[in-house]
C-alpha cells in the first residue's frame, strides 16, 4: 500500500523527475547569467545569510508533511533510540572526518595536477564546513517523498541541532587548525524558527482546526489531498532560484565546480549507505530508516556559506565549495530519495 502511495504521488513528475530537474537548472542558469535583475531583487530579501524567497518555498514543501503530525506520536518517537542513535553517531562521529579524509584525497592528490595546493586548501575547508553542518530544513521534504514518519523526523532533527549548537565549532576548528571559527547564531537560530518551528505551529494548528470543523474523514480524504504536489512544485521552483544565484560563478568556474563536486557526492552517497544499511541491520522500519540516512546525508548549506563567508571571505575557495554543495545536493538526494523508495521491502512494514 505505501509503494503504491508513494507512486500515485511521484506519477505527474516521477516519469520524467530528472527531466524536469535538469529544466530547473538550466532556468536558473539561464536566468542568472541573462537576467542578473532577477536573482538581484531576490537578494535583497535576505537575513542571516537565509533567502526569505526560499524559505517561503520551502514551507511550501515541508507544510504538508506538518500536517500529517500527531502530537501525541512526538512524545512516541522520543521512545525509540535505535534511528536517533543512527543519525546523531553517523552526523557527528563518521560524517565530518570521511568528509575530511575523502575531499582532502580528491583534492589534495587526484586533482591535485588541476587545482594548486593553496587552492585545494581552500575547497578542502569548504567541504568540512558542508560535513560538520547536517541538515535542518530540506531533509523534511526528503522524509516527505519517501513517506518517512513526520513525528520522528522532527525529533531526529531537532536532536541534531541541539549537537550542533555544542559540536561544530570544535569539530571544524579541529580539522581545520583553526581557533577562530564562530557560529553564526542569527543563521542558526532563524533557519530553526523558519524551516521547523513555523511550519510545525502552522501544521498543528490546521490540522487541530480542519479535524474539529470539518472532521478526521474529511482531513484525511480531502483536505490531505489538496497538497499532493505542492512538495515537488515548490522544489522545482527553490532549484531556479538557488541557480539564478550562481549562475555567473557555474560558468566562471565549471572545471573547478566539477571536480570540488566528485567527492563531495561520493561522500552523499558513503553516508547515506552506512546510515541506511545500519538501519537495515538493526531491523528498523523504512519510515525511520530513510530519514535517519536522509539527514546525515544532506547538508545545513545556509550555515556552511555563513561560516565560510565570514572565515575565508567571499571570493574565497571555501566559499565557492559551499556553494558547490548547495548546488549538487538536491539532485543527488533524490537520487536517494528514489533509492530509499525504491527499497523500502528490505525493511519492516
Amino acid at each position: 500500500m505505501k509503494n503504491e502511495k508513494v507512486s500515485q504521488e511521484m506519477d505527474l513528475f516521477g516519469r520524467y523527475l530528472t527531466l524536469w530537474v535538469t529544466l530547473c537548472i538550466l532556468v536558473g542558469v539561464f536566468i542568472g547569467k541573462w537576467v542578473p535583475a532577477f536573482p538581484a531583487f531576490l537578494s535583497r530579501f535576505e537575513y542571516a545569510n537565509v533567502s526569505i524567497p526560499v524559505a517561503l518555498l520551502i514551507w511550501l514543501m515541508i507544510y504538508p508533511m506538518m500536517l500529517k503530525i500527531d502530537f501525541n506520536s512526538i512524545v512516541e518517537a522520543t521512545k525509540k533510540p535505535k534511528g536517533l542513535t543512527i543519525t546523531c553517531v553517523t552526523n557527528w562521529l563518521i560524517k565530518p572526518f570521511t568528509m575530511y579524509l575523502i575531499a582532502a584525497f580528491f583534492l589534495k592528490v587526484v586533482f591535485k595536477v588541476f587545482i594548486s595546493p593553496e587552492l585545494a586548501n581552500e575547497y578542502l575547508a569548504g567541504a568540512v564546513l558542508l560535513g560538520a553542518a547536517p541538515c535542518t530544513a530540506m531533509v523534511f521534504v526528503w522524509s516527505h517523498l519517501t513517506k518517512g514518519d513526520p513525528a520522528y523526523t522532527v525529533v531526529q532533527v531537532a536532536i541534531n541541532d541541539l549537537i550542533l549548537l555544542f559540536a561544530f565549532t570544535p569539530i571544524v576548528a579541529f580539522l581545520l587548525g583553526v581557533s577562530d571559527v564562530v557560529v553564526p547564531y542569527k543563521t542558526l537560530f532563524l533557519s530553526v524558527v523558519l524551516f521547523v518551528v513555523i511550519p510545525l505551529a502552522g501544521g498543528y494548528l490546521s490540522r487541530k482546526y480542519i479535524i474539529q470543523h470539518k472532521g478526521i474523514s474529511y482531513f484525511q480524504t480531502v483536505f490531505l489531498k489538496k497538497f499532493d504536489q505542492t512538495t515537488i512544485m515548490g522544489l522545482l521552483l527553490t532549484l531556479i532560484i538557488i541557480f539564478s544565484f550562481q549562475g555567473e560563478t557555474i560558468l566562471n568556474n565549471p572545471v573547478h565546480i566539477f571536480l570540488i563536486a566528485i567527492p563531495l557526492i561520493l561522500q552523499t552517497f558513503f553516508i547515506f549507505g552506512i546510515a541506511y544499511f545500519w538501519a537495515k541491520a538493526w531491523r528498523l522500519k523504512d519510515d525511520i530508516a530513510a530519514p535517519a540516512a536522509l539527514i546525515g546525508a544532506s547538508n545545513f548549506f545556509e550555515l556552511a556559506v555563513a561560516v565560510a563567508i565570514s572565515l575565508f571571505g567571499l571570493e574565497s575557495g571555501a566559499t565557492l565549495a559551499t556553494v558547490v554543495g548547495v548546488l549538487v545536493e538536491v539532485p543527488v538526494m533524490l537520487t536517494l530519495v528514489k533509492i530509499a523508495n525504491n527499497t523500502q521491502h528490505w525493511f519492516k512494514s
